[in-house]
């Protein structure tokens, strides 16, 4: 006899929650009705590529981002920040099977729909994960 497994899947785990919006909140005082004006920034040279960056426009500058991350950490009883480093690089940390797939893919949405953000890039660790996360997108 064949028994099937069933996932029950709750998308309103507080952590969760707390984790998506810490992330939308590093950029309040952004400007939802610029966000959708896609910003061309400087030539880089990758090898023997140039390619010109295409990214999200953020018109918040550091003082803002980093009150916020300082805010944002002090909820979460992290140490605050002294500074941020010249490129951006933030991260959101959670166990083995919190739902981390979930939790970014959520941010992505949060942060469109409150910013209007439309670029985003997803890193993964695995071939196994990244056909795991395209399966989930084609949904």
């Amino acid at each position: 006899m064949t028994r099937k497994v069933i996932f029950n899947f709750d998308d309103n785990l507080e952590y969760q929650k707390k984790a998506i919006n810490s992330v939308v909140a590093l950029f309040r005082g952004q400007d939802r009705e610029l966000g959708d004006v896609i910003y061309r920034g400087k030539t880089r040279h990758i090898g023997r590529i140039s390619e010109e960056i295409i990214r999200n426009r953020l018109d918040i500058g550091r003082n803002v981002i980093l009150e916020n991350l300082r805010e944002i950490q002090t909820q979460n009883m992290l140490f605050p920040s002294a500074d941020l480093q010249p490129i951006y690089n933030f991260s959101v940390e959670m166990e083995t099977g919190t739902g981390k797939t979930y939790v970014y893919l959520r941010t992505i949405l949060e942060l469109y729909k409150n910013y209007n953000f439309l670029k985003f890039i997803i890193v993964v660790p695995t071939v196994a994960i990244r056909k795991g996360v395209e399966k989930i997108l084609k949904f």
